[in-house]
Order: C-alpha cells, then sequence, then structure tokens
C-alpha cells in the first residue's frame, strides 16, 4: 500500500519531532562523553537508540511517553556504566577493551595484527594519515578502545640543520 492517509503521516511527523527533541536533550544534559568515539559498549547503545528511535517512529503500538522512557532507560544505563567504569576498574575492564601495540621501534607486531585483525595496509594508511611513509620512523602504531590507530614517531634525536 503506498498511501493510508494523512494521519500516520501527520503522527510521525510529529513524533519524529518529538521524539528527535527529547533525544538530543536527554544526550546533551549527560554530557560529551556519550556523544564521544564510539568503543563496543557505546556502539551498542547507539543502535539501541537508533532502533527505539525507529520504532517509536513506525509503529502506532508504541507511545511517544514509551519511547521516552525507553531513551532514558538507555541513556541512563550507558551513564551509569560509565559513571563506574571510571571508578572501578573491574568494571572498565568488563566494558572497554585495552589499547593494544601493533608495531614498536619500525617493527610490526605479526601477531598482535592478527589477534586485533588489522592487516598491514591498513597500519601503512594510518602512518600516511599521520604524515610517516617509512615504517623506520614509527616508535609505535596502537589500536586505541574506540578502534583508531595512532602512531607515534620515533624521537630521532638532533637533526642536522643545513645553511
Amino acid at each position: 500500500m503506498l498511501f493510508d492517509g494523512w494521519r500516520p503521516i501527520l503522527r510521525t511527523l510529529l513524533v519524529g519531532v518529538l521524539s528527535y527533541s527529547a533525544l538530543v536533550a536527554m544526550l546533551r544534559m549527560t554530557g560529551k562523553r556519550t556523544l564521544s568515539k564510539l568503543n563496543a559498549f557505546d556502539l551498542v547503545v547507539t543502535v539501541a537508540l537508533g532502533s527505539t528511535m525507529a520504532t517509536v517512529l513506525t509503529s502506532r503500538d508504541v507511545a511517544l511517553a514509551q519511547g521516552i522512557v525507553a531513551f532514558a532507560v538507555l541513556i541512563g544505563l550507558q551513564y551509569a556504566i560509565t559513571w563506574t567504569s571510571v571508578r572501578s576498574r573491574r568494571v572498565r575492564t568488563l566494558v572497554k577493551s585495552e589499547p593494544r601495540m601493533l608495531a614498536r621501534r619500525g617493527e610490526m607486531l605479526p601477531d598482535a595484527m592478527r589477534r586485533e585483525r588489522v592487516t598491514e595496509d591498513e597500519l601503512r594508511a594510518a602512518m600516511r594519515e599521520a604524515g610517516m611513509d617509512d615504517l623506520a620512523r614509527v616508535e609505535v602504531v596502537v589500536l586505541e578502545t574506540d578502534g583508531s590507530l595512532s602512531v607515534v614517531e620515533r624521537d630521532v634525536g638532533p637533526r642536522a640543520v643545513s645553511s
């Protein structure tokens, strides 16, 4: 069916604007951490929020108030877990992965790369992004908890200055 009348469209428009406004307000109240680069835990919350919003927008069986409560539950849990993880090493290790070194002092660490499923091409792309084209210039490459690759240049000592 292509068109069911204006009532469902107006409902989607009204509920969309209100639920979006509520979600943005809740995310702003919980601070920047909720909107930071995603680790696995943050990704799950983000996907769940998106799924909840889609359900609220498209299902007549879910009231706007119910959707807003669902947003509050998800954001509240995410806030509680991140608050607790800052204060508890045990919770932190459950929620977040540890950074892993993938290259050190100009040499790739193949076992670490294999465990983290990072290819040589991906590592070299991160190096180029950091302005380095030679592995010998790299002190370390680290796979961060959010999935990004950090590249630290080697300190090669004083550089000769040509006149």
